[in-house]
């Protein structure tokens, strides 16, 4: 009886003792991340690093966010600009011929080409007129000289 004892004993001490040796590994491996864990935590530096990258990432998302829709506002400005200019040169245009039919209408035109016409037949009564004024501008500057 004692030799089955003594192998039953020697057996379960292996056991007890591979269980022993199983479980201080696994402590090992648990203690050991728990010190990296924790030099990890002690690194302020690499931390700091880290942080400064994550704030970096965050601020070009946001740059190219805004970007993004500073161009799509752009957009849509110019396009209603180039809408409102369309629109005003169409009524400009539709304008302009109105007053150049009422200017033809009401023979202004005509008068004017006369006009000219007889400046050029007889330039001297446009060059008397030409002369008088600026003989009348002559007067008033040497007038207000002399008051001065």
């Amino acid at each position: 009886m004692s030799d089955k004892n003594g192998s039953n004993g020697s057996t379960r001490g292996k056991a007890d003792l591979d269980a022993l040796r199983e479980d201080i590994k696994q402590t090992r491996a648990e203690l050991g991340e728990t010190v990296q864990a924790l030099a990890a935590k002690a690194d302020v530096k690499a931390r700091a690093k880290e942080s400064v990258e994550q704030t970096k990432a965050k601020v070009k998302a946001q740059a190219a966010d805004a970007t993004e829709k500073v161009t799509e506002a752009v957009r849509g400005a110019t396009h209603s600009a180039t809408d409102a200019v369309r629109s005003a040169a169409a009524s400009a245009r539709g304008g302009a011929a109105q007053a150049t039919g009422k200017v033809r209408e009401s023979g202004a035109l005509d008068k004017a080409q006369v006009a000219g016409d007889q400046v050029r037949r007889n330039p001297v009564p446009f060059a008397a007129v030409l002369v008088s004024v600026v003989a009348a501008i002559g007067v008033i500057l040497i007038i207000r000289g002399r008051r001065a």
